[in-house]
């Protein structure tokens, strides 16, 4: 199997190659309507990669591809299915793209934390003025008292 190569981005300034020993491919049938002779091919596709036993993989990496896709790994491995085309060569070539963009997304560095500001005395006005100014429109809706 070719090697998959994930493309530079923050975080990955390089690019990634991950060797193609450590990608595993599984073959099966795809689910869907059919009658005789159809879906009779192994057309489903179904990567796995090892998170926590890559040599690929620095300890950098490898810790924010756990952090980020904590909930998708199974035992430190991740798995991919593609089986929304008829050919076999197509679902393998979308499950490897699917699978390069997860790891290029998940080796993304977190974003800076937020400063916290305050609002600014004008804004601080503007949004009491319009309070006040939305409470008066209401209060005139308001049937007006009767005097006996």
């Amino acid at each position: 199997m070719p090697d998959l190569y994930i493309q530079p981005g923050p975080g990955n300034p390089d690019g990634l190659i991950i060797p193609g020993h450590e990608i595993t491919e599984k073959f099966s049938r795809a689910s869907g309507p059919g009658g005789q002779s159809v879906n009779t091919t192994d057309s489903r596709v179904q990567l796995s990669f090892d998170v926590h036993n890559s040599g690929a993989l620095t300890r950098t990496q490898r810790q924010r591809i756990i952090k980020h896709l904590a909930t998708r790994l199974v035992g430190g491995v991740l798995t991919i299915e593609a089986s929304q085309e008829r050919s076999q060569l197509r679902n393998r070539s979308e499950a490897r793209h699917r699978l390069a963009e997860l790891l290029r997304a998940a080796l993304m560095p977190p974003p800076p934390k937020r400063r916290a500001t305050r609002s600014t005395r004008g804004s601080v006005e503007r949004r009491l003025a319009a309070k006040k100014n939305r409470a008066a429109i209401k209060k005139n809706r308001q049937r007006p008292p009767r005097d006996i």
